[in-house]
């Protein structure tokens, strides 16, 4: 069994468990922030949404220039539509699947870079880049969802386990 094989399912998994939380946002909140130095829900449920996204790259790619000298900065989605992220999201999980299913353990160990005009931010294994900046990225965004979500009297679903929104029924 290979690395793809045990991070494979857990994208998947995490990834339901996202589709959950931003399908409850309507997009009348998306304005909503919590204060002044806080992202919008808008803006956290389109970075979730693009999160995924990134995945082909990393394996298609060993450098990301966010701002390639010369060229078009990188520009996170801004859709302002619950069902316009949800199709960004979906599409981004499905391509992200398909792209992790096909790589090896030695494409993992490869370093990928992130860059800036040219610039080196930083530099780790593709496989950190689905932990970190995949994976516990999106759950890191996702639990300030979640948070934001209380405060504005959305229901919170179960994620790793029942909410006070969602109690099981024994």
């Amino acid at each position: 069994m290979g690395l793809a094989d045990i991070l494979v399912p857990e994208l998947q998994q995490e990834a339901s468990t996202t589709r959950r939380v931003i399908e409850r946002i309507p997009a009348d909140k998306f304005s909503w922030k919590a204060c002044d130095k806080s992202n919008t829900i808008g803006w956290v449920v389109n970075h979730l949404a693009e999160i995924p996204g990134w995945v082909v790259g990393t394996f298609e790619n060993d450098i990301w220039d966010i701002h390639p000298a010369g060229g078009e900065p990188y520009q996170s989605p801004a859709l302002a539509t619950t069902e316009a992220v949800l199709e960004l999201f979906d599409e981004n999980v499905r391509s992200a699947v398909a792209a992790l299913s096909k790589v090896s353990d030695e494409d993992l160990k490869r370093t990928w870079s992130l860059a800036s005009g040219g610039n080196i931010l930083l530099s780790c294994s593709k496989l950190d880049v689905m932990r970190y900046w995949v994976l516990n990225h999106s759950v890191h965004h996702r639990a300030i969802l979640s948070v934001y979500m209380r405060l504005t009297g959305i229901p919170v679903p179960a994620i790793y386990g029942p909410s006070a929104d969602e109690q099981p029924n024994f």
